[in-house]
């Protein structure tokens, strides 16, 4: 008899519910994205949806269409009233008994949740600690897969040092990106941020940033630092969906400028907050 035991119950396995046979539970193997809402309105669904769809095809998981997405997160947006919201979904390649290998013809499986985002104004006003942590993320980082392990483990590393991101640092000893964030430096007037690659996620908010750069005189220098040459920046700051543009002020121990947010980056805040609102 073929079995499962589920903490102290057991059960056959014919019995047990799909969702324990997920692929994403097993191997990762899927897809998420999280978006957010400001004052009732979904912030860049459009491209958070594009970039789904290219992490799908990536992955060839296949069987689910955006515009059935899209239709899922606003229905799910409009049932939870919620103003300023979080929206997490993701997308497995579906339901199997384990096996690395899969049926072409299995139906993928999704799975959203909605929650209050709650700002933490503190550490916009006063910016955030980070510390570097090895990047021992997968090659695929791209990708906006469920495999986040590594991130997940350098995150708590940076947390029981009371810092508020890790930032990875790749084996050449450059920066990649934050653990959940885009990393950016500005330096002699110039945003400075490691370029997209394999090892970088095409961040939406990233995308926003550069657009605001731009339009408060910053030139643009795609190029990857050394936590050497961040400790020398100017000014230092990550942006994640969720939190948006959040300075930074402490890097490694290191205070950054004069310890305080610096100039240009509250201007970013400001050109960031104003695409917010459309």
């Amino acid at each position: 008899m073929e079995i499962a035991m589920l903490q102290d119950k057991i059960v056959g396995l014919a019995e047990l519910e799909a969702v324990y046979l997920d692929r994403g539970m097993f191997f990762g193997d899927g897809v998420y994205e999280v978006v957010r809402s400001y004052n009732g309105k979904i912030f860049a669904l459009e491209e958070h949806l594009a970039r789904l769809a290219r992490g799908l095809a990536e992955l060839q998981i296949h069987g689910i269409a955006p515009d059935e997405v899209r239709r899922r997160v606003q229905k799910a947006f409009a049932t939870a009233g919620i103003a300023n919201a979080r929206i997490y979904f993701h997308i497995t390649r579906g339901s199997a008994i384990r096996d690395h290998l899969w049926d072409d013809e299995i139906k993928p499986n999704f799975f959203l949740m909605v929650t209050e985002l709650r700002e933490d104004k503190q550490e916009k006003t006063n910016g955030i600690a980070v510390s570097t942590e090895p990047d021992l993320r997968w090659k695929r980082c791209d990708i906006k897969s469920l495999n986040l392990l590594a991130n997940v483990l350098a995150r708590k590393d940076a947390a029981r040092k009371g810092c508020g991101e890790a930032i990875l640092v790749n084996e050449q000893g450059f920066i990649t990106e934050g653990a959940a964030s885009a990393f950016f430096a500005i330096v002699n007037r110039a945003i400075r941020t490691a370029p997209l690659a394999a090892n970088i996620l095409p961040s939406i908010t990233r995308k926003f940033v550069l657009e605001a750069a731009g339009n408060v005189g910053l030139d643009l220098a795609e190029k990857p630092l050394t936590p050497q040459q961040a400790i020398k920046a100017d000014e230092l700051f990550i942006a994640v969906t969720t939190r948006g543009i959040v300075p930074v002020v402490r890097f490694d121990d290191n205070v950054i400028g004069d310890g305080k947010p610096g100039r240009y980056t509250k201007l970013l805040m400001e050109q960031f907050r104003t695409f917010t609102l459309y």
